[in-house]
């Protein structure tokens, strides 16, 4: 059997606008929490669009992220569910290499099957 939830992500902080705080660790199997993600959202339009930056930390303070990015998560209704987009922009290409060699889109994907199990179960 193969395990769907390689890795748990647990949010620390989230402070849904401009200028709050997104943070998140993350373990994989039994291992304990590690620093994951400190950013700082950017723009938000509820049931809409989310931008988040890890170049700034909340209250707009600069940072020197491992890895630095900048996401635009946009949702829309599409018939009975929601079209959910991303895209992630990198300082660099280095930086979009490495993010890819970690396996960016797989865990991307994964985090919304997971998500889309979990609404599922919902209705």
């Amino acid at each position: 059997m193969v395990d769907t939830h390689p890795i748990e992500c647990k949010v620390v902080k989230l402070d849904l606008r401009p200028g709050g705080g997104f943070e998140t660790r993350m373990r994989e199997g039994d291992g304990d929490f590690k620093p994951h993600v400190e950013a700082c959202f950017l723009d938000i339009v509820p049931e809409q669009r989310l931008v988040w930056t890890t170049t700034l930390a909340e209250g707009w303070r600069p940072t020197e992220p491992w890895l630095a990015l900048t996401a635009i998560i946009t949702f829309a209704a599409e018939g009975n569910g929601t079209h959910y987009s991303a895209r992630v922009m990198h300082k660099n290409a280095a930086d979009s290499r490495k993010h890819e060699e970690m396996g960016f889109q797989e865990g991307w994907g994964t985090t919304i099957d997971q998500l889309a199990a979990f609404v599922e179960h919902l209705e």
